[in-house]
Parts: C-alpha cells; sequence; structure tokens
C-alpha cells in the first residue's frame, strides 16, 4: 500500500528498515506457486473488468483477493477528490490488512487496473478457514498485515484529520484514542502548522469549536466524546446484542487479551470489552524490556497490538470504546451493562479492568491535567515536551521506562519519589540506567508541592521531606505514575473487594477449590492488576489471564472433568 513514488530509489545498505514500505519481500509478498493451488481450495476464481471497484474506505467484512493475472490498485482520494494509487498488487500477492481480522469499517479502497483482472476472491468465512487450516500461508498474511498497518500508520495514508491545539487536554484525548487504537491520524496543531487555518476556513470552524476530526467526505466532528469517534471512524465492531457469549472478558490489558487468546484459540465464543484501547496502563509504555522471549524490548502498544490480532485471529470480538457500568450478578448467564445502554450477556465473565495510577495530592492538579500533567510516556507526549524539563513520579517499573524514554528527548529528567530509593520498587536494568544517565536526576524523600502556569503547565516546585528544602524548576510536563487505584467501582456490591478496592479471589473468596482466579460469584473471575494480591507485572498478568481458562472449561462443561 506505498505511494507508487516511495518505492527505494538509494542503494539498498541506505534504506531505512523501519520502514515497512521497503520491506518489499515482508509487506507485499508473492505466494508460491504451490501455495496459490492450496488457497485455491478455498474461494473462487473471478474476472474482473478494468477498474472495476472491489472494494471502498468504510466497508466492512470485505473479501480476501490473491491476484491470478493483471493488477487490484489500492488507492485512496485526496481532499480534493483525485484517486492516489498507493500500491498496485500484482500476480500471486494479495490484498488486505489488519481490518480482514475484526469487522472495523477499512481505512482505503480497491480496484482492478487498467487491463483485465483474474482474482482468487476468497469469502470472509472461508478466509478464516484459510488461516487456520494453513500455518505456514498464515504465518506470511499475519506478517504483512501487521507491516501494512504500521505503514500505513507511519505514512498517515488512510487518516482521519485532527484540528487542534496540539498542548489541549481534549486534542491529546483524541489523539491518544486514534493512537493507541493504530488508526492512521494527521495532526493539524493550530498553534503552529500553516495548513490548519485552510481547514478552519473550509469547515467554516472557530477556534471554540476545537478540536475538530475531519472525516472522509469532508464531514467534520466537533469535540467530538471517544464512543462518538469510534462508531464514526468504524472502529468499534457491530454485533449481536441478542447473542449470549461462553466468555465476557471486561479490559483488554494483557491479562485480558491473554484470556481472550487462550479462551477464543480453545473454542470459547469470546468477547472483549474495552472503555479505550487494548493494552490497558502496559500499552502505554514505551519499551518493555524483561519480557520473556523479546530480547530487544517491545513497547507496550506494540505488545497490545499483536495480542489483539492473536484474539481476533481466533475469532474473538473486540468492543472497543464500550465502558462496562454494572453487572447483574443475581441472574445467569450474567448480564454487563454498557455506557451506551446496551448490554452484554455472557455466561463467564473475567474481570480485568486492571487500575489505574493515583493522582498526586497538590492543589491545581486537574487543571493541568492532559494539558501538562500526563499518565503514559509515549511518542505522543514526548513530542510535547521537547528540550524540556520534565518530571517523573514514581519509583516502579512504568516509571523507570518512563524516564529512559523521555531522556532522549526531554531536556533533563527528574524522577522524584517519597521513599529512600528505587531498588525496592523497579527492576535492577531500569536502576542502573537511571543511574548511569547524564539527563536523569533522582530525587529521593521528595514530593511536588506547587504547579505553576495559566493554561498549561510551566514550572513546578518540590520539596524533601526530610530536610525541608525546596526546588523550583521550569518544567513543563510531568508524569504522574505512583500507585494503582482499581477499577473497580463497577462491580462493587456484587463481588467481594479487599479493604483497597481490589478484588477477592480464591480461598479468601471462599472458591479456592475452584480456581485460585475465582471471586465470590460462580462462573466470574478476576485476573492481572485488579486482584487483590496480584504481582503487579505483564507477564505475570499474561500467565493469569492465560490459566484462568482451564477453570472457564470446569464451569462451563462440570460434566467434562
Amino acid at each position: 500500500m506505498a505511494t507508487a513514488d516511495v518505492a527505494p530509489t538509494r542503494p539498498e545498505n541506505d534504506l531505512d528498515p523501519t520502514d515497512p514500505w521497503q520491506r518489499e519481500a515482508q509487506t507485499f509478498p508473492r505466494l508460491t506457486p504451490e501455495m496459490v493451488a492450496r488457497v485455491s481450495r478455498y474461494g473462487a476464481v473471478e474476472e474482473l473488468a478494468p477498474q472495476m471497484e472491489v472494494f471502498s474506505r468504510g466497508d466492512r467484512g470485505r473479501d480476501f483477493f490473491v491476484i491470478l493475472e493483471g493488477t487490484i490498485e489500492v488507492y485512496e482520494r485526496d481532499d480534493d477528490g483525485a484517486v492516489a494509487v498507493l500500491r498496485p498488487h500484482v500476480e500471486r500477492e494479495f490484498t488486505g490488512e489488519l481490518d480482514l481480522f475484526n469487522d472495523r469499517a477499512i481505512l482505503v479502497n480497491g480496484r482492478a487496473g487498467p487491463a483485465a483482472t483474474r482474482v482468487l476472491r476468497i469469502k470472509r468465512a472461508d478466509f478464516r478457514r484459510l488461516v487456520q487450516s494453513e500455518p505456514d500461508i498464515a504465518e506470511i498474511i499475519m506478517r504483512a498485515f501487521i507491516l501494512r498497518r504500521v505503514g500505513l500508520l507511519r505514512h498517515k495514508q488512510g487518516a482521519a484529520v485532527l484540528i487542534g491545539p496540539a498542548h489541549s487536554a481534549d486534542t491529546l484525548r483524541l489523539q491518544q484514542f486514534l493512537n493507541r487504537n493504530a488508526y492512521p491520524t494527521r495532526v493539524l496543531d493550530t498553534e503552529q502548522d500553516a495548513d490548519a487555518g485552510g481547514f478552519l476556513e473550509c469547515f467554516s470552524l472557530t477556534a471554540a469549536e476545537l478540536p475538530v476530526i475531519v472525516l472522509p467526505g469532508h464531514r467534520a466532528l466537533r469535540n467530538p466524546s471517544l464512543a462518538e469517534l469510534a462508531d464514526a471512524l468504524g472502529i468499534t465492531e457491530d454485533f449481536d446484542h441478542a447473542t449470549v457469549f461462553d466468555l465476557a472478558v471486561v479490559g483488554a490489558g494483557p491479562a485480558g487479551l491473554a484470556a481472550a487468546v487462550y479462551g477464543a484459540s480453545e473454542g470459547l465464543q469470546t468477547i472483549v470489552l474495552e472503555s479505550i484501547a487494548p493494552g490497558g496502563q502496559a500499552g502505554t509504555s514505551s519499551k518493555i524490556e524483561n519480557y520473556l522471549g523479546f530480547p530487544t524490548g517491545i513497547s507496550g502498544e506494540a505488545l497490545a497490538g499483536r495480542a489483539q490480532v492473536q484474539a481476533q485471529k481466533f475469532g474473538a470480538r473486540l468492543a472497543v470504546s464500550r465502558a462496562v457500568t454494572g453487572i447483574d450478578c443475581d441472574d445467569e448467564p450474567y448480564r454487563l451493562k454498557l455506557d451506551d445502554g446496551a448490554a452484554i450477556r455472557a455466561r463467564a465473565v473475567v474481570i480485568a479492568t486492571g487500575a489505574r495510577y493515583r493522582k498526586l495530592d497538590v492543589p491545581g492538579f486537574e487543571r493541568f491535567e492532559g494539558q501538562g500533567i500526563y499518565y503514559a510516556a509515549t511518542a505522543m507526549e514526548a513530542n510535547l515536551c521537547q528540550a524540556a524539563e520534565v518530571i517523573v513520579v514514581g519509583g516502579g517499573n512504568s516509571a523507570g521506562q518512563a524516564a529512559v524514554f523521555l531522556s532522549r528527548t526531554a531536556r533533563h529528567v527528574h524522577v522524584l519519589v517519597r521513599s529512600a530509593g528505587l531498588a525496592a520498587t523497579m527492576s535492577d536494568y531500569l536502576v542502573q540506567r537511571i543511574e548511569r544517565s547524564g539527563q536523569i536526576s533522582l530525587h529521593v524523600h521528595s514530593e511536588i508541592v506547587a504547579l505553576e502556569g495559566e493554561t498549561t503547565l510551566v514550572a513546578v516546585a518540590w520539596r524533601n521531606r526530610q530536610s525541608g528544602e525546596q526546588t523550583r524548576r521550569p518544567v513543563s510536563a510531568i508524569f504522574a505514575m505512583i500507585g494503582a487505584e482499581p477499577n473497580t467501582g463497577w462491580v462493587d456490591g456484587c463481588l467481594e473487594l479487599d479493604a483497597k478496592g481490589f478484588v477477592v479471589t480464591g480461598a479468601d473468596a471462599g472458591q479456592g477449590a475452584d480456581s485460585p482466579y475465582a471471586t465470590s460469584r460462580p462462573g466470574v473471575y478476576a485476573v492481572g492488576d485488579v486482584r487483590s494480591g496480584s504481582v503487579k507485572r505483564v507477564a505475570s498478568g499474561v500467565g493469569e489471564g492465560s490459566v484462568v481458562v482451564q477453570a472457564i472449561h470446569r464451569y462451563l462443561h462440570p460434566a467434562s472433568d
């Protein structure tokens, strides 16, 4: 799906290895004739007239095409409606990207080339059979689809346009949602970008109406809610609310996604309900380096994205921007109430809603949330504080990862902890990096006491709790990563919670014989950070999410024991 003019023209050893458009063999692979013969068992050959439309942006549930002769041109339309061909797929190449594994609205258009074209057309249900039955071909397809989405994101193709001031909390809210849901986005900063004025004039917009999302067809959404945005872009999947699922997983962090992967792969009709985006707290981590199997590290966003695709490959459904507000515990199947007034019914429920960072107890904190105070340190936040001093508050691994990541672009990073050091709460490899970095300073026994600024943060003061000495610095961003408050308000009154609000499980919940993850209600389980006594690590959450499925099978099929 690369534009024709981005094909590499530099020497091969000068190519950017991180750009999927320059990795032709993996991003746009050609199946062998033997593979095409095997794939042909799942579809039917069709003749396409020149320039015949095959799929259109916004379609859901499109088919999979293997080109036998001729071409299929993948294209988008620019702001003036002109066609821009992104990629002509040729003989033995195939169309599609990650949306083929779910029912989201697709991002691009496809049409037959200028000459007669012959294709192998595989319907969606048969495509799923292909992926399940031909693992070597499925591996090629999966890798290509992931790289194609990365390419669309990198080159902002098939994108929505977000117009607004970059430092606005609402602009950041919408940009975070789109980025974390892997939706290509062009951001026009009205404070810096010269093109933004033309867009505002075109849509007769005023500064008070910002931020605005411009959709295909020149439709504008003025500061929408996340649910409105997800529906308008087709990010949310459509599903039948009358369906009774075998398993509903509430929360799409590492623990929830693991439960979805293992549940769906073992034949359970599974749905995942997520209020914002896959990944949870871990999804905002810049790089996780001690997760098994990734010696060079992996970002939380990439890990969550891969796990999401893996779950969907096995048939799990994913409902994004749908927060669960309550559970009807008195009836079985259980009924999960959603914030849009709808409900999901399921025979078993896994609670994986995790925990959120606590807010700092300092005057004016809420005023600067999203405008200088952040709870994640991704590339987006890092861009907002380039060459500036920043503060990371917290002594856990997430705080350490954030400090190391931000030190690459910030003028200086101050790490503030109330304790005497980091060794008791942070992995040693992160402690060592922080100690060796000239861009990071650790301030122990310290707490923030004052925030300064009008609309955005401009300065911060902190105090040493032992000496009483105060320090004031021109800081433009605080990354708050302290403690954990469980996301369990929606189950209060239904399940037993501990004194801090975490879900009690296992023997303490009176369900020890069933599973260490069983709650005080039969068929309802809790895994990951939301569970009382859990180890707050990505690997442990993934382990709990995978292991709990065994108990769910026992609950759903007791006679099989």
